[in-house]
């Protein structure tokens, strides 16, 4: 399936199918939170919730693909993420865009 964040595919005529998406909530072991918070105090990048959220990207784009797979979806276009904080140290992320399939191209004549 092929994804891509244009509302188009140079070479290819579209006929759009829908809106599908994808959805995930994420959280870090309390361990790790508090570890995390530490490192705020001295700054720099939180890696484990850098992982987490590539983690749930992941999640959520797997689950995108699978709702437009269903629709006989050939691709994805202008596929978007969104995020939002659900309550310290989670996460929500969704992944969404237009499942589409390729028309066939006529014969010529």
């Amino acid at each position: 399936m092929m994804l891509v964040n244009t509302d188009y595919i140079a070479g290819r005529e579209l006929e759009m199918l829908g809106i599908v998406k994808g959805s995930t909530v994420q959280t870090k072991n309390l361990g790790r939170d508090i570890t995390q918070g530490l490192k705020n105090l001295v700054g720099g990048e939180l890696k484990a919730y850098t992982d987490m959220m590539n983690k749930a990207r992941e999640v959520a784009t797997a689950r995108m693909v699978e709702e437009a797979a269903k629709l006989g979806a050939d691709a994805v276009v202008n596929i978007r993420y969104a995020s939002a904080s659900i309550m310290q140290g989670a996460a929500e992320v969704m992944a969404y865009g237009t499942a589409v399939c390729f028309k066939k191209s006529e014969p010529s004549a």
